[in-house]
C-alpha cells in the first residue's frame, strides 16, 4: 500500500471512530452539564483541568518518541514497549504525588479534592494505554487505537446514562472516568498481544538514560502545552469560582470536538512524515504544504460558521442556564484555524528531529497564557480567559512558520497563493448563514456545508494536484 494510501486509509479508520467516540462524548457532557449544573461541571472540568496538567509527567515525550522511533524501526519494539512501560510506573508515582501537593497547597474543599484524586487515577491508567497506542500509530494500525476510542467513549457514556437515571452524586461521574481508562487498558494489552510481537523482558537501565534524554524535550514541550490548555480553569476556579468553570468548559469542551479533526489527521501522517525524513524531503515538505491547505480548508468555516450560529448551539445543547458561554464559544471557536495549523507545524518540527525548537516556542506560549489571564481575568472573567487563548495561539504561529522557511521544509509562496479563494468561499458561506439564519439549525449546517465546499471547488481552492490525489485515494482505497 503506497504511503498516501495509508495515510488515507488511517484518517479514515481513525475519523470514523473519532465521530463516533465524539458522539457519544457530546452527549456525555451534555447530560454532565445538565445534570450536576454549572456548578458542578465547573468542579468535574477542574478536575479534568488540574489533571491535564500534571498528565505529562506520566509521559515526558516517551509517547511521540516511540512512535517516530519505532516507525523507523520495527526491530525495536519491545525495547520501547517494555523499558517505556517499566518507566512509566515510576513516572505514575511521581504523578500522583505532584498532585496530592498542589491539591493541598491550593486547599481545596475534601470533595474537590477526593473527584481531583479518582480522575488523576484514570489518567494514569491512560498513560500506560497510550504505549500501546504509540506503537499502533508506528504501525500505521490505527484500527486498533480507534476501537480503544470508542470503547473508552461507550463505557462513559452507559456510565453516565446510568448515574442521570438513578440520580447518583458527583463522585460516581468521576469514578466514570476511571473505570473507563481500566477496560481501554484491558482491551489495548489483549490487542497488543493479540497482533503484535511478543513482548520479551529486557530490562535496559542504559537505554532508560538515553531514551528519557531523547523524549525529555517532547516531555517539557507537553508540559507547556499542558499548562496552556488547562491553566484557565485552574485559575478561573481559583479567583472567580467553579460556576464560572462551567460556562467557561461549555464553551470549550464544544471547541475539543473539533479538534478531534485535527487530532485525526496529524496522528495519521505523523509517522509518514517521521520516515520522510530520513528518506525524501521534498517529499515531507509536500505533505507539510498540502496538510496546511487541507486543514486551513477544514478549519476556517467551523470558525465562522460556530462565530454566526454560537446563541443557537450553546440554547439547544446546555440550555438557558448557560448563556453565559454563548460569547466565549465565539471567542474561542477562532483558535481551531490556529491550533490546526500550529499542531502541524508542531508535528513537523518533531519528526525532523527539531523538538528542542518546539519546546522553547511552547513555553512562550505557556508563559503568554498565564500572564494574560492574570490580567484579564480580574477584569473581564472566562470572557478574559477566551481571549487570552486566542492571543496566544496567534502569537506562536510566526514563530512556527519562521523556524520551518528558515529549514526549508515550507514555502512562504505555496502557503498563502490558496487563502484568498479560501477566504472568498468563506464569505460566501458567511452570507447564506445569514440569509438562513432562521431555519432549522440541523439543515442550515448542512446546506452551508455544501455552499461552501461547491464555493472551494468552484474558486479553485484546490488545484489539480489536489484533485488528482482525492481521485487516486478514492480510486485506490
Amino acid at each position: 500500500m503506497s504511503t498516501a494510501r495509508t495515510i488515507a486509509k488511517n484518517t479514515a479508520v481513525l475519523f470514523a471512530a473519532t465521530i463516533i467516540s465524539y458522539i457519544l462524548v457530546f452527549f456525555v457532557n451534555i447530560y454532565i452539564a445538565q445534570y450536576l449544573g454549572a456548578e458542578g461541571f465547573g468542579i468535574l472540568s477542574l478536575a479534568i483541568a488540574l489533571t491535564g496538567i500534571f498528565t505529562i509527567f506520566t509521559d515526558l515525550g516517551l509517547n511521540v518518541l516511540i512512535t517516530r522511533e519505532v516507525a523507523r524501526d520495527k526491530t525495536s519494539t519491545n525495547k520501547y514497549l517494555f523499558n517505556t512501560s517499566i518507566i512509566k510506573i515510576f513516572l505514575a508515582f511521581l504523578t500522583f504525588g505532584l498532585i496530592f501537593a498542589t491539591v493541598n497547597i491550593i486547599g481545596y474543599t475534601e470533595e474537590i479534592s477526593y473527584v481531583i484524586y479518582i480522575m488523576t487515577l484514570s489518567v494514569i491508567f491512560t498513560a500506560f494505554t497510550n504505549v500501546f497506542n504509540s506503537i499502533f500509530q508506528a504501525y500505521e494500525k490505527m484500527e486498533y487505537m480507534s476501537i480503544g476510542n470508542i470503547l473508552n467513549s461507550a463505557v462513559l457514556f452507559t456510565g453516565v446514562i446510568i448515574g442521570t437515571t438513578y440520580k447518583l452524586d458527583i463522585f460516581f461521574f468521576v469514578t466514570i472516568y476511571l473505570v473507563a481508562s481500566l477496560f481501554v487498558l484491558a482491551y489495548s494489552l489483549i490487542a497488543y498481544l493479540w497482533k503484535f510481537p511478543k513482548p520479551k523482558i529486557h530490562v535496559d537501565l542504559s537505554f532508560w538514560k538515553l531514551t528519557l534524554k531523547e523524549a525529555l524535550p517532547f516531555g517539557v514541550t507537553n508540559i507547556f502545552g499542558s499548562i496552556y490548555y488547562w491553566i484557565d480553569s485552574v485559575m478561573l476556579s481559583k479567583m472567580v469560582g467553579n460556576e464560572v468553570v462551567g460556562w467557561y468548559n461549555a464553551a470549550y469542551r464544544l471547541m475539543f470536538v473539533f479538534l478531534a479533526i485535527y487530532t485525526v489527521y496529524l496522528s495519521a501522517i505523523f509517522p509518514a512524515m517521521s520516515k520522510f525524513y530520513k528518506t525524501s524531503e521534498e517529499y515531507l515538505k509536500f505533505s507539510y504544504e498540502r496538510s496546511y491547505k487541507y486543514l486551513l480548508i477544514i478549519s476556517t468555516p467551523i470558525a465562522v460558521g460556530i462565530t454566526l450560529l454560537a446563541d443557537k448551539i450553546i440554547l439547544l445543547i446546555y440550555g438557558t442556564g448557560y448563556i453565559p458561554s454563548i460569547f466565549a464559544l465565539q471567542i474561542l471557536i477562532w483558535t481551531i484555524p490556529l491550533l490546526f495549523i500550529n499542531g502541524l507545524s508542531g508535528y513537523v518540527l518533531g519528526a525532523i528531529n527539531r523538538q528542542m525548537v518546539l519546546t522553547k516556542i511552547t513555553f512562550i506560549g505557556a508563559v503568554l497564557n498565564i500572564i494574560l489571564n492574570l490580567l484579564l481575568i480580574p477584569k473581564f472573567s472566562f470572557i478574559g480567559s477566551s481571549f487570552a487563548t486566542v492571543v496566544t495561539e496567534l502569537s506562536l504561529s510566526p514563530l512556527l512558520f519562521y523556524v520551518l522557511f528558515k529549514s526549508n521544509y515550507a514555502d512562504k509562496k505555496s502557503l498563502t497563493k490558496d487563502l484568498p479563494n479560501i477566504m472568498a468561499s468563506n464569505v460566501v458561506m458567511a452570507i447564506l448563514i445569514v440569509i438562513l439564519r432562521d431555519i432549522n439549525l440541523f439543515l442550515l449546517i448542512l446546506i452551508a456545508a455544501i455552499v461552501y465546499f461547491a464555493a472551494v471547488y468552484l474558486f479553485k481552492a484546490l488545484d489539480e494536484i489536489d484533485i488528482s490525489l482525492i481521485k487516486h485515494l478514492l480510486n485506490r482505497t
